[in-house]
């Protein structure tokens, strides 16, 4: 579905579109915004335990038998 999608010419195509909608003043300041708005996501997932997991205590007195 997505194959090929980010080929050369595709990121030129996207980026030439970008310079005439925002100008070439705001395109670094956008730039600037995303690299921060993705450094930020990736520190918070990496100090934020998965949400998934739970804590099991095991109580080495008692013994399981089955």
């Amino acid at each position: 579905m997505f194959d090929g999608l980010f080929q050369p010419m595709h990121l030129l195509v996207i980026f030439f579109i970008a310079l005439l909608v925002f100008g070439p003043k705001k395109l670094p300041e956008l730039g600037k915004g995303l690299g921060e708005g993705i450094r930020s996501l990736k520190e918070s997932m990496k100090e934020a335990p998965p949400a998934d997991t739970k804590t099991v205590s095991i109580d080495p007195k008692t013994d399981v038998k089955s």
